[in-house]
């Protein structure tokens, strides 16, 4: 069953993966709403089809408003850019508590809440980086201790991790990258959460997005050198190296600080959850209907753009 005609609010639809979710909703014929402090900037991004709220999340007046005629909340807000870095809590902790408890006045029910692909306290805790999930396991326990009809997403890194690191032939990771985990495309990211959305059937349930197979950079780096002829050097920084670049910019740029953290985790990500990447995306095959992009094609894909 569907949930069918009725407007649905992203929240952070402007955002890399929000955008696309609202992409895949207008195409589906669905009725569409973003929030954004900067409304040109908004219609940019997402087009003419879609309802723009010029607002600020972490304003509750302006949530209470963005909330009329809406039937159903995607929440994919990110901090996570130089720019917004610094309200981390205000917008991916804050803004989110004060959008469920002014749903549940609405009386607004459906409820799709973007997260981390599996966030493990006790492993944050042991890398010494507990603040790194801390506000994402606060979200999902307050939502699955709600009685909306909750549907939380653990998202896998975007493709865009792997070529981010890409300069004149080389491929230089901080720790070097070399335990696997889940990567997965946008575009995948953007169809799977619009069709959780319009569907009622998934009620309390924790779904993992990956792409079909877990990767370690230096895995990467032999796929790019193979599809594109052009070898590709995998180089280990040590990782030590950014976490002292990374503190001592704390009072300028703290975004840093929190890519070092990013990087720690990766670099230590668990070898059962890589092992089980096969396994949670044929469930993805199962409940959805989509053909997922790989990272062969995402390759080739920036090959061609490049050209």
């Amino acid at each position: 069953m569907t949930i069918e005609n009725k407007q649905i609010i992203v929240y952070g639809g402007t955002g890399y993966y929000g955008r696309k979710v609202v992409e895949k909703l207008v195409t589906k014929g669905q009725s569409v709403k973003v929030v954004s402090r900067n409304y040109e900037s908004a219609r940019k991004i997402v087009g003419n089809r879609v309802d723009i709220f010029q607002g600020d999340v972490t304003n509750r007046e302006d949530i209470i408003e963005s909330l009329k005629n809406v039937s159903s909340i995607v929440i994919c807000l990110s901090a996570m850019s130089n720019k917004l870095i610094g309200k981390m809590k205000e917008i991916e902790r804050d803004a989110v508590l004060a959008i469920m408890e002014e749903a549940k006045k609405a009386d607004i029910s459906r409820l799709v809440y973007m997260s981390g692909y599996e966030m493990r306290e006790q492993l944050l805790n042991n890398l010494k980086i507990p603040e790194f999930g801390a506000i994402k396991i606060e979200i999902e326990s307050r939502i699955t201790q709600s009685d909306f009809n909750w549907t939380i997403l653990g998202d896998a890194p975007a493709f865009e991790i792997f070529f981010a690191f890409i300069r004149n032939g080389k491929l230089a990771v901080p720790g070097g990258g070399l335990n696997a985990f889940p990567t997965i495309s946008a575009e995948d990211v953007g169809e799977i959460t619009a069709q959780v959305v319009i569907r009622d059937d998934l009620f309390g349930k924790r779904i993992k997005l990956t792409g079909p197979e877990a990767l370690s950079f230096p895995e990467f780096a032999s796929k790019f050198s193979a599809i594109s002829g052009q070898k590709i050097k995998h180089i280990v920084i040590p990782l030590a190296i950014l976490n002292v670049f990374s503190f001592l910019l704390i009072p300028i740029t703290p975004f840093v600080r929190y890519l070092y953290k990013s990087l720690k985790m990766l670099n230590n990500f668990p070898k059962d959850l890589a092992d089980n990447v096969p396994e949670a995306h044929k469930q993805l095959r199962d409940l959805f209907d989509y053909e997922p992009v790989t990272i062969e094609m995402e390759i080739v894909n920036r090959i061609k753009e490049r050209n």
